[in-house]
């Protein structure tokens, strides 16, 4: 079989996204990480590689949270029979997540973070990082999910510590960044007072700056706001509820995080390149009035 140059993997993997073959796409761009053999990935190939295995660890994580819930649900139901075929589905399942999170999580350690040269692909690769730990700690229980929860928020603070001192405030991935730890808050340590705080606070931090940035740059902070806007409505909404406090006009959805733009950060569900609906102009005129 033909060996694939560089320049040709990253085509093959451009065209495996398109088809939607993640696990393809995934091995396509270890092997262009490979080839750069010590040097940095451009911001195409790196996108590319968080695309392959957001996608892939994706698909499985939705399958996991489905089989979780029909597990929960037989063990509420004392369904004995069903109950051990589901927990044994879903730890198979458990096994691929933690295969693809492993994968990545060596690159990270082992070529793209001591490779960054850039503050921005350096906290760009200490996200990715944290998050594929968060992604562990997702699928752990007990004393295990606690000890990966404190290795997750150590990866997250080193991130945010790096983004601070590097990164303007309205920076897509210092936003993207916000974004996730604000998730890790709020689903892996349960503090959601303290994750609406993060998000609050990068947030306002972003507004003073945002008519100061470029066309592009302007696109992909606003969309993260917006989901950070969600999430805090959410929140917000969820904490009022425990508190006893009526709550209307709150959709019931599970918040967001991550899907990749081109330029590798957070954008609203609904695209890879972000929600079209309205322009970053107008979307930030109703932010502006949130």
């Amino acid at each position: 079989m033909k060996e694939f140059s560089k320049e040709e993997n990253v085509y093959l993997s451009k065209m495996a996204e398109q088809a939607e073959r993640y696990d393809e796409m995934v091995e396509l761009m270890d092997k262009v990480v490979e080839m750069v053999e010590g040097g940095e990935l451009d911001v195409e190939e790196r996108t590319l590689l968080s695309v392959a295995y957001k996608n892939a660890v994706g698909s499985r994580r939705a399958s996991w949270r489905i089989i979780s819930s029909i597990e929960h649900k037989e063990v509420k139901g004392g369904n004995e029979d069903q109950i051990g075929v589901a927990k044994q589905y879903k730890e198979n399942i458990e096994v691929e997540i933690t295969k693809i999170c492993d994968s990545i999580l060596k690159l990270l350690e082992s070529n793209l973070i001591p490779s960054a040269t850039t503050v921005e692909s350096k906290v760009f690769y200490l996200k990715m990082k944290a998050d594929y730990l968060r992604y562990l700690a997702e699928i752990k229980k007990g004393t295990e999910r606690k000890e990966a929860a404190e290795i997750t928020l150590s990866a997250y603070k080193s991130a945010e510590g790096t983004a601070i001192a590097g990164l303007a405030p309205t920076h897509p991935i210092r936003l993207g960044l916000a974004l996730n730890i604000s998730v890790f808050y709020y689903e892996i340590l349960n503090l959601p007072e303290d994750a609406c705080d993060i998000g609050k606070e990068a947030f306002e931090a972003a507004v003073p700056a945002m008519d100061t940035l470029g066309e592009e740059s302007y696109k992909d902070s606003t969309l993260i706001m917006q989901l950070l806007k969600d999430n805090l409505t959410l929140w917000a909404s969820d904490i009022m509820t425990e508190r006893g406090e009526n709550v209307r006009g709150v959709s019931r959805v599970r918040w967001h995080e991550e899907i990749e733009t081109a330029t590798g950060q957070d954008s609203p569900a609904g695209g890879r390149y972000g929600i079209q609906a309205i322009t970053p102009r107008e979307t930030w005129k109703l932010l502006q009035n949130w």
